[in-house]
């Protein structure tokens, strides 16, 4: 067939999509947040000296639920671009970025590791501006929709350094936690 899809037919495209990529990278953010015990229920955190721009812990998944939801939208909106040049290339990247902040929770949780989780949050930075560039290229509401992550990835990167400035050692002061939250 030659025919073009009609807009109602697009639109429920899209909705399946969303309906698949949502749920999904919401459940791999909460698996990760899981990983290790974070905030306030954990201990060395709890122990550490934090930065007046430190918000407070209900914040973080309030974020994190928002972000996650928007990369869902996004990734969503690249993969009902069928036939969108540069579009597989934009995916893959984005399930790097997606490892990347998988990554990031056991390893400055659970590790302590304060310097190896910044430079992290770094590289999850650089790879998430590929992606919200390469997303432009197939769909400008998608690279839109990742601005919200990059904000809070620069903000959780200063405020990740600036915890590293004002515990110098605090990786050495627990060994790091092996047991998860997860049921």
């Amino acid at each position: 067939m030659s025919e073009l899809a009609s807009k109602g037919q697009l639109r429920w495209s899209f909705a399946r999509w969303a309906a698949v990529c949502v749920p999904l990278v919401l459940l791999i953010g909460f698996v990760s947040g899981r990983m290790a015990p974070a905030g306030s229920h954990n201990g060395w955190y709890a122990a550490l000296a934090k930065p007046a721009i430190n918000p407070p812990d209900w914040a973080f998944p309030v974020a994190w639920s928002i972000i996650y939801v928007c990369m869902g939208l996004a990734v969503a909106t690249v993969l009902n671009a069928r036939g969108a040049r540069g579009r597989g290339l934009a995916v893959a990247l984005f399930a790097v970025e997606v490892a990347l902040l998988f990554a990031w929770t056991p390893l400055f949780f659970g590790a302590h590791r304060i310097g190896a989780a910044t430079a992290l949050i770094a590289a999850i930075l650089v790879v998430g501006i590929g992606v919200a560039l390469l997303f432009g290229r197939v769909r400008s509401s998608a690279a839109w929709l990742m601005v919200p992550l990059l904000v809070w990835v620069s903000f959780a990167g200063v405020l990740c350094w600036r915890i590293g400035q004002l515990n110098p050692g605090a990786g050495r002061v627990a060994p790091g936690a092996h047991a998860t939250q997860m049921l």
